[in-house]
Parts: C-alpha cells; sequence; structure tokens
C-alpha cells in the first residue's frame, strides 16, 4: 500500500441537459433536479469536484451539493482516475461467454457506455429502469471500463495486446484466490451515494445479458465528502492516513506518469491517453494490528497517526528526513519503515496515483473481521509503477506482516470516449 494522496479533481463543464422522462408522469427528469436557477460552474464537496448546473423548473427543489456535483463521461481520459475518492464503490470484473467475441464485445461496450453516460448526467436508464435511484442526482458518479489479458485472445485481438498488459509477477505476499483475480472486462463505480452506484451495478450487470458473466464482485467504502471539518487525505480501516504523497495533475510530470502519452509510446495507437490499473484486495490483519501500541504502529508507517505527519517531524506534507536520528543514534524513521520504502525518490521516480476503498465483508466463523483495501493505483506503465515498489515492499516492508494480498488483476484502461463514440472503439473497431 504506497502511501500517495488522491489529488483535486479536475474541472468541467456540464453537458446541456437532455430530457428524460421521470417513471411519475411529472416530465422532469432526476438531471432536472440539479439545477438552481442561475448557478453555474460552482465548485462543491470535500473532494473539490467542479459541476455545472442545468435550469431547474420553477417547481423543482434543488439538490444539496453531494447529490449535484457530476462528473463527465466524455473527455480526454476516463472518469473514475483523477476524481476525488467517493463515499462508495463496485469493482467488478466480467468473462466473456462461451462464443462470445469481438462483435458481443464491441455491441457491450457500446451499452455500458450509453448507460455511463446517462447515468453520470443524472438520468434513468433510456428503458426499464429500476428506480434505485430514483429522486437522487448523480452524486459524483463515475463509470470506468478496462480489458484483462485474456480478452485479446477471446476477440482475436492479440497483435493488439499491450506489452504493459502482461500478468503481474509473483510477490511473497502474495495468497491470491484466482477465481476472485484478473477476468476479460473490468468496470469500476463510484459514487458518493450507496444506491446512485448499485444503480449504476445492476445496470451494468443487466445490459452484461449473455454477452458476458460476472467473474467477480468486491464492494468498497470511503468517508463521505464533507464530514470532516475541511479537505483532508482518507484515513484506511487501520487509521492511519492513507495517501499522503499521491502524485498531483498540477505536478509537470503528472501526464507522464499516469496517462499513455497519445504519440511515442511502445503501447498501441487505441491506449492513448488511457491508463493501467492494478486493482488488490488487501487484507488487513486488524486483530494483530491493534494490539500494537500507538508508538508501535507509527513505526511500522514511519508517520505520526493523528495528522500524518513523518516521525522525523514538521506537518503531514513535510518531506521526510530520512537521516535524522534520535539521542540514541537511531533512525528516527525505521529503516523497514512503509513510508521510507515507497518513497518515489527512492525508488527511481516510481509513483502511483491511489484510488483505494477500504472493504468489510463480514466476520470470519473465528472471528477475525474480513476487512482491509480495495487496492486500485493508476499509471502510465505498471512495469515502471507498481511493480518495482511492489518488489522493494516485498524485500522488507514492516508492513506486510500485518496485511495479506488476497486478490489481483491488471487491466488496460482505454482513453475517453469522444463524443458519439464508446469506450474501447478504436481497438474493437479499428
Amino acid at each position: 500500500m504506497a502511501e500517495q494522496s488522491i489529488p483535486e479533481a479536475r474541472t468541467s463543464e456540464a453537458p446541456p441537459g437532455r430530457a428524460a422522462t421521470d417513471h411519475s408522469g411529472s416530465g422532469i427528469s432526476r438531471r432536472a433536479l440539479l439545477g438552481t436557477a442561475g448557478a453555474t460552474g460552482l465548485v462543491l464537496g470535500a473532494a473539490g469536484g467542479a459541476v455545472g448546473y442545468a435550469s431547474a423548473p420553477a417547481e423543482a427543489t434543488p439538490l444539496t451539493s453531494l447529490g449535484a456535483d457530476m462528473a463527465m463521461f466524455h473527455g480526454k481520459h476516463q472518469p473514475g482516475i483523477t476524481e476525488g475518492l467517493q463515499a462508495k464503490g463496485h469493482l467488478v470484473a466480467f468473462d466473456l461467454a462461451a462464443g462470445a467475441g469481438r462483435k458481443e464485445a464491441a455491441a457491450l461496450l457500446r451499452r455500458w457506455s450509453a448507460t455511463a453516460e446517462r447515468f453520470m448526467a443524472g438520468e434513468a436508464a433510456s428503458s426499464d429502469d429500476t428506480d434505485v435511484a430514483r429522486d437522487a442526482g448523480p452524486s459524483s458518479l463515475t463509470l470506468t471500463f478496462g480489458f484483462g489479458h485474456s480478452l485479446f485472445a477471446r476477440t482475436g485481438l492479440e497483435k493488439q495486446r499491450p506489452v504493459s498488459l502482461d500478468p503481474l509477477p509473483d510477490f511473497s505476499s502474495d495468497h491470491l484466490d484466482r477465481a476472485r483475480s484478473d477476468g476479460d472486462l473490468w468496470v469500476q463505480i463510484g459514487a458518493n451515494d450507496a444506491l446512485v452506484a448499485f444503480h449504476a451495478l445492476r445496470a451494468i450487470q443487466r445490459d452484461a445479458g449473455s454477452a458476458a458473466k460476472v467473474r467477480w464482485q468486491m464492494n468498497g467504502f470511503n468517508r463521505t465528502p464533507g464530514a470532516t471539518a475541511h479537505p483532508m487525505t482518507a484515513r484506511n480501516l487501520m487509521g492511519q492516513l492513507d495517501g499522503t504523497r499521491n502524485p498531483k495533475p498540477t505536478e509537470p510530470d503528472f501526464d507522464q506518469r499516469i496517462f499513455v502519452p497519445s504519440a511515442g509510446s511502445k503501447d498501441p495507437a487505441w491506449m492513448a491517453n488511457g491508463s493501467y490499473a492494478v486493482v488488490r484486495r488487501i487484507r488487513m490483519l486488524l486483530d494483530d494490528w491493534e494490539k500494537l501500541s500507538l508508538s508501535a504502529q507509527e513505526a511500522v508507517i514511519g508517520r505520526r497517526k493523528s495528522d500524518g505527519a513523518p516521525l522525523s517531524g514538521g506537518s503531514e506534507t513535510t518531506a521526510m528526513d530520512l537521516e535524522k536520528t534520535d539521542s540514541h543514534g537511531d533512525l528516527v524513521v525505521p529503516i523497514n519503515a512503509h513510508a521510507r520504502i515507497t518513497r518515489p525518490d527512492r525508488n527511481g521516480g516510481a509513483a502511483i496515483l491511489r484510488r483505494p476503498f477500504s472493504y468489510h465483508d463480514g466476520i470470519d466463523s473465528d472471528g477475525v473481521p474480513d476487512a482491509g483495501l480495495l487496492f486500485v493505483c493508476w499509471q502510465a506503465d505498471p512495469l515502471r509503477g507498481f511493480v518495482p515498489l511492489q518488489r522493494k515492499l516485498d524485500r522488507g516492508d514492516a508492513l506486510s506482516r500485518y496485511i495479506r494480498h488476497e486478490a489481483s488483476a491488471l487491466f488496460a484502461v482505454p482513453g475517453g470516449a469522444a463524443k458519439g463514440e464508446y469506450v474501447g472503439q478504436a481497438l474493437l473497431e479499428g
């Protein structure tokens, strides 16, 4: 779990309103309820997400900022990568059905893209909507689509498979359940309302029809934006601030580290402006962790639990002094501290953009919680991002004895769809 924080969301303008009919017969769409007369481009929510408002009918009651916050489906990059952390998430992988190939995959991505565009705009499904999200706005909903290594053989597109999509190497901390790993297709769903997120999940599953079946699904959560007095780095289930050194879009080399360039890349052309998502289900051994004293927990991480500041002093954003010693001559930040090992300047500049969800899947029969992190990280090249960091963590991270990697996957996530196109069209119709 490399320690890097989620950047502020990128801003964009909302598309023109579309008239979707409300099931009550009133003629007012869920999207129409987003409006506040005369208000446009307001910055809302703890994540700093910018939204545009459409004008609402006079009788409509404006949504709260949490419900009205809207991400954009069309763009250079897919949504769900640079936006702030969402309160609820679903990760789901599909395998194409027996006999399904490139034609079926293309039709499925076309359906999924149409659903994503409507739902992210706060509209109902085009037909037979389940009404799960009725009365709610888009609530920062994002849907993100990716392709697994196995998809290319099943669709006859092996020559278009990127080298960067080669399977991840084995790591010593792996205890992987193969049934909950990999997959032909991957969908990441996030929203700041649980019903909005479930509505999207159900629609995606229904859209799959006979073309694909669910391979695995994982459900996660984060703190709801606005729950703290001011925006701050999220905490994980160990109580630690998780993601302090995430790269930010304001940094000059951000795009170079996170997104595949549109030219001069080793990747095929269809991956231009895309990214690679590593997905890991990391179980936290919370009973063991919680037996440690506060000082012992801080030594494992290398940062104060209260405010995320390095043990060498300062605030959360203060540069860590790796050479500082105490009165006994011992390093203040232990040699095997998680934060020391994952520093980009100690890893050849390797950087990943973390965008995880916590999870809790109940209590085992022996009373142990099945809880931890649905780790999702983004990079332009996993062989220069996640892989070298995880190899280094394998060699002596103090946190390793308190976590267990139980599922793993890698997906190629193409760039965003232009208006009138669907995600992955350049691959599936190229």
